[in-house]
């Protein structure tokens, strides 16, 4: 396993990251699993074999049942708590009440205490706002993670599903009022969803701030079982559809992929994990699976390296239209000595 630091922290997380969300199989959540606890312990019993340290849930997941289930594990496992890197989140709904949902102190408050009874632990390690909530101000959200910091309750805190201007907005906040700030970004990511690489890549670069990757094979989409024809192996895609991806483009990728992972010895999956892992900005990508086989095979990908030439035909066959401002600031700022591609480096 590899490591890398989160962001501008001293904390070192494996570039692979457990994700689950298909743990419980309750509520909404159920489509994408219902791993029982024997399941759960067998899957955190191999990746932290393998030497993975980040395990990454959210109180919604089942309605808290991901925690709970987390938690048990670590103990039937005698995993040493303090070696690992625990992450969950907090956002969505937890009950039929108005403040049973958001970002206000009151709810932040009331669901870190709920979150760590779950987990069985007394702190987390990353606390993470699911997505943003238009009706409290960033100020409260930040306030309150700052505080929950200096309790000892969270040791840092990071944001998921923001825009770059909704991310930039608090980490100027915490900037000039001498408060912790967004550790991490936990975003969609992958050879067929590029669109990170508009605002937020370039955010990230600039401030510092790690990059966690979700849904990395675009759903299932880039693992190779789903085919142009209309063929398709058994998935979560033929039940639901999510998060957005781009079909056509996706099959494109797929025609460079399978025939370069015939040619390396490898899966496909593997092949389209490495190369997010292949970019700088990313700290960590999250691997999810119902079958253990299927985590396992992902585990391989820290091991594959790509060549310039490999990672040419990815981005060429995967890369995003240019858009406004992207394709004027690229002309006006070719009289610069760092080129065009300046805002990337």
């Amino acid at each position: 396993m590899k490591y890398k630091i989160l962001g501008n922290t001293g904390l070192k997380v494996s570039t692979l990251c457990l994700g689950t969300m298909n743990y419980g199989g309750k509520g909404f959540f159920g489509y994408m699993g219902n791993l029982d606890q024997y399941a759960v312990d067998e899957q955190i019993s191999t990746v932290t074999e393998a030497g993975v340290n980040f395990i990454d849930t959210a109180n919604i997941y089942s309605e808290g049942i991901s925690e709970v289930m987390i938690g048990k594990a670590i103990k039937n496992l005698a995993i040493n708590r303090d070696d690992l890197v625990l992450a969950t989140k907090v956002r969505g709904s937890m009950g039929k009440s108005e403040n049973d949902r958001g970002l206000s102190k009151k709810h932040i408050i009331q669901q870190v205490e709920a979150s760590l009874k779950r987990l069985g632990t007394d702190y987390i390690d990353l606390y993470q706002i699911h997505t943003i909530d238009p009706l409290t101000p960033i100020e409260e959200t930040i306030r309150t993670l700052d505080d929950l910091v200096r309790s000892g309750k969270i040791r840092y805190f990071g944001a998921s599903n923001i825009s770059a201007w909704q991310l930039m907005k608090g980490l100027a906040y915490s900037q000039y009022n001498h408060l912790d700030r967004f550790s991490s970004l936990q975003a969609n990511y992958s050879l067929d969803v590029r669109d990170t690489e508009r605002e937020i890549v370039p955010l990230l670069k600039d401030q510092k701030v790690g990059m966690m990757i979700w849904s990395p094979l675009s759903g299932g989409l880039l693992t190779g079982k789903y085919k142009r024809d209309g063929q398709k192996e058994e998935g979560r895609l033929n039940k639901f559809p999510f998060p957005p991806f781009h079909e056509e483009r996706a099959y494109d990728i797929l025609d460079v992929l399978t025939p370069m992972s015939e040619q390396k010895g490898v899966s496909v999956s593997q092949l389209a994990l490495a190369w997010l892992l292949h970019q700088s900005v990313v700290s960590s990508v999250i691997i999810g699976a119902t079958k253990l086989i299927q985590l396992q095979d992902n585990l391989k990908s820290v091991d594959i390296i790509l060549t310039e030439t490999e990672i040419n035909q990815l981005n060429e066959v995967s890369k995003l239209p240019v858009e406004y401002p992207a394709n004027v600031v690229e002309v006006m700022t070719m009289d610069r000595s760092d080129g065009p591609d300046f805002l990337n480096k």
